[in-house]
């Protein structure tokens, strides 16, 4: 008899398959948006725009000077995940490999996406976490936390 995964384990397995794609060597983070009737809307990871090059950025810098690093040029995998949608967001869930950061959070928060699901939380307590949630919790938009127990994606 097979096992039948949840909604949870399903979407979130989608997000982190979408991390994949990511070439950046430090975190990589992927997406999926879900609409009220379990239909994938957008997926997303995080990436540089479209037309610039791969090798002509500093994916490796984390430190120095900002346009040194990549931190100016990477498009997050929320926002892409956002950007790529194909309808309305307003009502959707988004599972994330990552709790996003606090400018995911504007756009998650302005595109009516009403939860928002995540594997890790590893920027808890920084400035752009406490900005994110502050926001969360003022427009009322929920976030938990979940593991997907014996689903492992392997290349």
């Amino acid at each position: 008899m097979s096992t039948v995964i949840s909604w949870d384990e399903y979407f979130m397995s989608v997000a982190k398959l979408s991390a994949y794609r990511s070439k950046d060597p430090n975190t990589q983070v992927g997406c999926c948006i879900v609409n009220a009737s379990n239909k994938i809307v957008g997926v997303g990871y995080n990436g540089l725009p479209w037309g610039c090059e791969d090798d002509e950025y500093p994916w490796q810098e984390r430190d120095g000077q900002l346009q040194e690093t990549k931190y100016p040029y990477v498009v997050h995998a929320e926002l892409n995940a956002i950007l790529n949608s194909t309808t309305s967001l307003s009502g959707c869930r988004l599972y994330v490999s990552l709790f996003p950061c606090h400018e995911c959070v504007k756009a998650i928060i302005q595109s009516g996406i009403v939860e928002i699901v995540f594997e890790d939380d590893k920027y808890n307590g920084t400035d752009s976490d406490i900005a994110a949630k502050r926001m969360l919790a003022s427009s009322k938009v929920t976030y938990r936390k979940i593991k997907t127990p014996g689903i492992k994606l392997e290349m």
